[in-house]
């Protein structure tokens, strides 16, 4: 089964005097697992669906292959889809659920039967196959919707944020097991979530997107660590946007006023020789400070009243236990990871 290319060009999507996609533009590679990752109303659902076929654009294409599908209606494209809510029937059984799309294609009852089994065993549910929904899990259930969108073999799947409802470890699992489907598949794969660590752990590349647009497209490790925006910066994870003028050099000199940077929270130190001979330090009171198991959280207010977050790992925490409050603390940032941004982009 060879994966397919998807391109959007220009599409645009009102609802109203909302506009929930503005003349987005995005190449999805054959075989690549792209994640559109915002906040709500950031247009990453409607961009979805409208690549599934249920939201039509006002303008613009969607090609699937080499083939114009913006009109074509959902159940000709071809694509497998895992919706939110699972929308699995509770009067069927678990194979009777994962049979259903094929018996709308009018398939023997032999290969109905035969297809739909093989799909549960790639989710390793095959033994589950005569158990009714209702005595499901809720990430049973949602393996039997993953069984159900690959059973007639897409070579498209599209994941409406299909883990929001799971529990943080049952999540954490289904996300290696949703990116192993994907492998094992070989197909593309176009993943929607608000949950930034989820985009990070699955994806091939991410697009970050906010008020109907793209605002970067990259991979995992690019959009964390050298975003192009503030939005980006701020939207990936704890991170401070800083202009030069509220910091000094490790040397102890004045940073150019113009410069905007960016440092994670968690690439912060409290001891100087723990940085190399370039990057930047903070000075300010502690307005905040607590401890959270694998780091501390320490949010500092500088002279200029900007705050900064500061997460300081647990295994180089010492001295955190004795800091308060209202205690005046510096801290350091290795130059490789200061990053710098265009300020216009912020």
């Amino acid at each position: 089964m060879t994966p397919l290319p998807i391109t959007i060009e220009k599409l645009r999507k009102t609802f109203g005097d909302f506009v929930a996609l503005d003349d987005v533009s995005l190449r999805i590679l054959p075989g690549e697992f792209l994640t559109l990752l915002g906040p709500s109303g950031s247009g990453k659902t409607t961009l979805l669906m409208a690549i599934a076929g249920f939201t039509r654009p006002e303008t613009g294409r969607i090609v699937i292959g080499d083939r114009d599908v913006t009109r074509l209606a959902p159940n000709k494209r071809n694509i497998g889809i895992v919706f939110q809510n699972y929308a699995l029937f509770p009067h069927m059984s678990v194979r009777e659920n994962v049979e259903y799309p094929l018996k709308l294609r009018k398939l023997s009852s032999g290969d109905v039967r035969d297809r739909a089994m093989a799909a549960l065993e790639r989710v390793k549910l095959g033994a589950f196959a005569d158990r009714d929904i209702a005595a499901l899990s809720g990430g049973q259930r949602q393996r039997v919707a993953l069984a159900r969108a690959i059973v007639y073999e897409p070579r498209i799947m599209l994941m409406d944020e299909p883990l929001s409802a799971l529990d943080k470890n049952l999540r954490e699992h289904m996300q290696f097991e949703i990116r192993r489907l994907h492998d094992d598949l070989g197909i593309t794969t176009v993943y929607v979530t608000h949950d930034q660590r989820e985009a990070l752990t699955m994806s091939d590349r991410i697009a970050v997107m906010s008020a109907g647009k793209i605002q970067q497209i990259d991979a995992p490790k690019e959009i964390y660590h050298h975003p192009r925006s503030a939005f980006v910066a701020e939207f990936m994870g704890e991170a401070n946007v800083l202009d030069g003028a509220h910091c000094r050099g490790l040397d102890g000199q004045a940073l150019q006023p113009s410069r905007k940077l960016m440092v994670r929270a968690e690439t912060f130190h409290l001891d100087r020789a723990a940085c190399g001979a370039e990057g930047l330090s903070l000075s300010g009171k502690i307005a905040a400070i607590a401890f959270r198991g694998e780091n501390w959280l320490i949010q500092l207010t500088l002279a200029s009243g900007q705050e900064v977050m500061l997460s300081i790992p647990s295994s180089r925490s010492e001295g955190c236990d004795n800091l308060k409050p209202g205690d005046e603390v510096t801290a350091y940032a290795d130059a490789r990871h200061v990053h710098e941004m265009a300020r216009e982009a912020a």
